[in-house]
């Protein structure tokens, strides 16, 4: 029975991307090992694990991960408070599939798309 997924990701600099998701995105680190050239974090219900990859283009990354969410626009505004790029492609609207949806690219631009299911 499959019960949970976490998604791994590439990373080049894992100071980079650790700021990233727990300065910005509040995100915790998750774990009390802090491993070589690994990185785990967790927010509510999720963890997102990154290996590090110092080669990486990331014109050439299309690390994707679809993330559901409750309370969207209050997340919404938390980023933008924080000053997160959302997706130029990927505002906050909702999609003809009944999802309300936004997304933002991370230093390494994986794409992370954040939907909330429309009541």
């Amino acid at each position: 029975m499959l019960t949970s997924v976490h998604p791994k990701l590439p990373m080049r600099d894992k100071n980079v991307t650790k700021r990233f998701y727990v300065d910005l995105m509040g995100f915790e680190v998750y774990g009390m090992t802090d491993y070589d050239g690994y990185l785990m974090v967790s927010r509510d219900h999720i963890q997102i694990h990154f290996f590090e990859f110092p080669d990486l283009d990331p014109a050439e990354n299309y690390g994707q991960v679809y993330i559901r969410v409750s309370e969207i626009d209050s997340f919404y505004q938390s980023l933008l408070k924080n000053k997160v790029s959302i997706h130029p492609g990927g505002p906050l609207e909702v999609k003809p599939w009944g999802q309300k949806e936004f997304s933002i690219l991370d230093p390494d631009n994986n794409l992370l798309t954040f939907g909330e299911p429309l009541l």
